[in-house]
């Protein structure tokens, strides 16, 4: 039999170069950026109670338009797909935004949108019609949502159970309102978000949808390693919500929304692994020791081209990973372990590098070097931990287990 591989079997490739759409997008994100993320004043942010720049998410959702990125223009969104929601990411990670880009731009309206389509089952309508009119109010900018699972949530993880249906009320039923009860810890993006979807155990499991004023509802901030992104605590106490998707279809809505978290997770850290090496690079060529350069000794230039090389294949990991999404390539699942994985070692490694390599300056909390070794370490193991994410990948590309 011949080897030569029938044309017909072979996958075209995916084209990994960055667009012009997406490269005017990062354009303008990085000229508003520039302007209202300065390291200080993100800096002098973490210091204050609300850590999150609402009114920055408000430009760049509503001015911009990144909040409706993924969604359908129909619903009054771009239209556009997940390879220009990881490219605004990148630069949202360069800059250390504090927006909830990540929970409410790709995790809650991947989540949203896929409810909308998969809400199939007798009587589904009435719950693809709620989470179409999340989508409609996500897309103007008006609201931010946010799911509401603990941030070392993964993709194909079992369905959470920390919330649970409890007792109706009278009128629940005639106005479609369920009752949850349970508590969710270190909910990343919650503490902004004026809408949270969240999964609750039942007959069969469901996801739903509560406003952040609803009574019962209580959201407490925590001490987060990295106050950029800061995580809190959600409880409900008979909070109503609204159902928008049950059985396999809140399953495959949950998933859809960590897929999503991972690979614009995964964008973002590589967009801060590129801005510690760009900021290294150039400490190194103005710091001067020995009337030289700090850059021209060897030690340094060594580990400053392992980080290129290194931060190189992270993108290359990302931008397969956003275009798989995009296109529903089959080899999905690989690409998401793959980029996770990838681009959480590489921002941390850059970002410790970044400290080390400006000498005693990068040890201060006036330089904004720690701000990128914390925004790095505690992605790491959001959506996933870069073990987690290989141990995936080994099952995925069916290798064995280490004995």
């Amino acid at each position: 039999m011949s080897n030569a591989v029938s044309a017909s079997k072979v996958r075209p490739a995916l084209d990994l170069l960055y667009s012009d759409t997406e490269q005017a997008l990062a354009g303008a994100l990085d000229d508003l950026l520039a302007q209202r993320c300065a390291p200080a004043a993100v800096l002098a942010r973490t210091e204050q109670p609300e850590a999150y720049d609402v009114a920055l998410w408000k430009a760049l959702a509503a001015e911009i338009g990144l909040a409706g990125l993924l969604i359908p223009e129909e619903l009054g969104g771009a239209g556009a797909s997940c390879r220009e929601l990881a490219a605004a990411a990148e630069r949202l990670g360069a800059h250390l935004a504090p927006v909830p880009y990540v929970g409410s731009a790709g995790v809650a309206t991947a989540t949203a949108l896929t409810a909308a389509k998969t809400a199939t089952r007798p009587g589904g309508g009435q719950e693809a019609g709620i989470a179409a009119d999340l989508l409609r109010r996500l897309a103007d900018g008006t609201v931010t949502a946010a799911v509401a699972v603990t941030a070392s949530a993964m993709p194909a993880d079992t369905f959470p159970a920390a919330v649970q249906l409890s007792g109706p009320q009278p009128g629940d039923a005639a106005a479609g309102i369920f009752r949850l009860r349970g508590r969710i810890d270190s909910v990343p993006d919650a503490l902004p978000a004026d809408v949270l979807l969240v999964p609750a155990e039942g007959v069969p499991n469901g996801l739903y949808l509560v406003e952040a004023t609803a009574p019962g509802l209580h959201r407490v901030p925590v001490t987060s390693l990295d106050m950029t992104r800061q995580l809190c605590d959600v409880s409900l106490d008979g909070a109503p919500a609204r159902q928008i998707a049950v059985g396999a279809s809140a399953a495959a809505a949950l998933d859809a929304g960590l897929v999503t978290g991972a690979v614009v997770l995964a964008a973002e850290q590589l967009g801060l692994a590129q801005r510690c090496l760009d900021m290294t690079v150039a400490y190194g060529k103005e710091r001067r020791q020995f009337a030289r350069q700090v850059g021209s000794f060897q030690a340094v230039k060594h580990r400053l081209a392992d980080l290129w090389a290194t931060i190189t294949q992270a993108r290359a990991a990302s931008r397969y990973a956003a275009a798989c999404l995009a296109s529903d390539d089959p080899d999905t699942a690989v690409a998401v372990a793959l980029a996770k994985s990838a681009c959480s070692d590489a921002a941390v490694t850059a970002a410790q590098e970044c400290v080390q390599l400006h000498g005693g300056i990068g040890f201060t909390w006036e330089h904004p070097a720690h701000l990128y070794l914390k925004r790095a370490k505690a992605s790491s193991v959001t959506f996933g931990t870069p073990g987690a994410h290989r141990a995936a990948l080994a099952g995925l590309a069916n290798l064995p287990a280490p004995a």
